[in-house]
């Protein structure tokens, strides 16, 4: 009986015994947690660069301070001479771009059909060359404070835009069929070229790029 009752006693577990054991397993697993986790995050082992850390990387190393004033100097006149050769460069690009080398024009404006097409329309007096001028007039008539100038104003700015119009589409039409009838072989689309003619006739004689080749009133064949 005594044998019994202590068989039974030593295999059953007190309550307290039991939360021992249970708090025990809860600590283990939350250990395990953290260990898995860590060793999760241990494959990286440093931080997450900044965007300006990873940029400077991409753009390479950054040129150490100048020890002395001589080098700084040296430094200077080297940056002072490539802003020199940048610039030199920008003025002959845009010489021969007056020129109308083709080597350094647009692609809108390349080619010997685009060439004569320009002539054609530098030959010509046209009333949307002062379609710049009448933005500042149209501008200047809003912000007066007197009604009746800005009603005349905007009477006379409405009157010379329906002109302008009307004379862009003659213009389109003049210059598209020159320019096939000196071309035939190429493939010349009248609403490109119809654009193109009104865009270079707005603007002002000598804005104009390419530079006009033929003067005002001039034949071209």
């Amino acid at each position: 009986m005594n044998f019994l009752r202590r068989g039974s006693s030593s295999g059953s577990a007190s309550p307290s015994e039991a939360a021992d054991t249970a708090t025990g397993a809860e600590a283990e697993d939350r250990e395990t947690v953290v260990v898995g986790e860590r060793a999760r995050t241990a494959g990286k082992g440093r931080p997450t660069p900044s965007r300006r850390d990873a940029q400077g990387k991409r753009r390479g190393p950054v040129a150490p301070a100048p020890k002395t004033q001589r080098e700084a100097m040296k430094r200077a006149r080297a940056l002072r001479g490539n802003k020199d050769d940048r610039r030199k460069a920008a003025a002959d690009r845009r010489k021969r771009m007056m020129a109308g080398d083709d080597a350094v024009l647009l692609p809108r404006d390349r080619g010997p059909a685009r060439a004569y097409a320009r002539d054609l329309i530098d030959s010509r007096r046209n009333l949307m060359g002062l379609f710049m001028p009448l933005a500042v007039v149209i501008f200047i008539t809003v912000i007066v404070p007197v009604p009746q100038v800005q009603t005349l104003g905007s009477l006379i700015c409405l009157v010379m835009l329906v002109m302008m119009a009307l004379e862009g589409v003659l213009l389109g039409r003049y210059v598209v069929s020159n320019v096939r009838a000196k071309f035939p072989d190429e493939q010349i689309g009248g609403l490109s070229y119809g654009w193109y003619a009104f865009t270079r006739a707005t603007q002002l004689r000598r804005l104009r790029m390419p530079a006009p080749r033929v003067a005002r009133g001039t034949k071209v064949a």
